[in-house]
């Protein structure tokens, strides 16, 4: 059997921003319970606009 893989936060660390999968991100309409891995490649961070390829895993 395959366990559900653990969703884990991402920080952008030019600004701080941390990606939480738990909460989503409203201002990009992200719902809650979405993995980092699983947001378009073209989503950027909410407060610098920093892309996806810029986080770092926490």
């Amino acid at each position: 059997m395959s366990e559900e893989p653990k969703m884990w936060q991402c920080q952008m660390q030019s600004c701080g921003y941390i990606y939480n999968p738990e909460k989503g991100c409203k201002k990009s309409k992200i719902p809650k319970d979405v993995h980092f891995e699983e947001l378009p490649d073209t989503w950027r961070c909410p407060l610098c606009g920093a892309s996806k390829k810029m986080f770092k895993p926490v």
